[in-house]
């Protein structure tokens, strides 16, 4: 009876642990380099170009805020002797709201949620979600369960090319 049990434990361990393998043999993966893809793409660079441009404008606009402080700064140190301190006080006030404005430019220009990120989002957000929807379909055609982004950091350190599929993505993204 004991020997019966054992033998049937052992044959239904075996019988899950070839399930299991064989699952895993039956998965595909693919490797793709995102980056490569996007920066190939017409429309990638021009929403880039148009972005960088924007960038460079807003930060023209607040360097020369910057330098209308120092020249109001510069012009309070020289005339400061002959101020009163109310005056130096008020002077000093205009000088701090002028710099905490600018502040709050860069903020909504280029922070977290600023104009450059929503503009960002706006451009790119319809490229990506092309070239994912690529992707999704190529998976779905050549029945890969794993496709990684290898210009990511994503935890790969070694990947075979065979299993690099960039050049087919961008097939199909241009």
């Amino acid at each position: 009876m004991k020997k019966m049990m054992n033998q049937l434990f052992l044959s239904l361990a075996l019988v899950c642990s070839l399930g299991f393998f064989s699952s895993l043999q039956a998965q595909k993966i693919a490797i793709v380099d995102i980056n490569a893809v996007l920066e190939s793409m017409e429309d990638y660079k021009n929403a880039q170009t148009d972005l960088d441009r924007t960038a460079s404008k807003w930060r023209q606009e607040i360097a020369q805020e910057y330098d209308k402080i120092k020249g109001t700064y510069s012009k309070y140190q020289a005339e400061m002797v002959l101020m009163s301190d109310d005056m130096k006080r008020q002077k000093e006030d205009e000088i701090m709201g002028m710099e905490q404005n600018v502040r709050e430019m860069q903020k909504q220009k280029f922070g977290p949620d600023g104009a450059l990120f929503k503009k960002r989002q706006d451009l790119v957000q319809p490229i990506q979600d092309k070239v994912y929807a690529a992707i999704e379909k190529y998976a779905g055609e050549r029945g890969y369960d794993f496709i990684f982004d290898k210009s990511s950091s994503s935890g790969i350190i070694f990947n075979n090319a065979r299993f690099d599929k960039t050049e087919d993505i961008l097939s199909r993204v241009k």
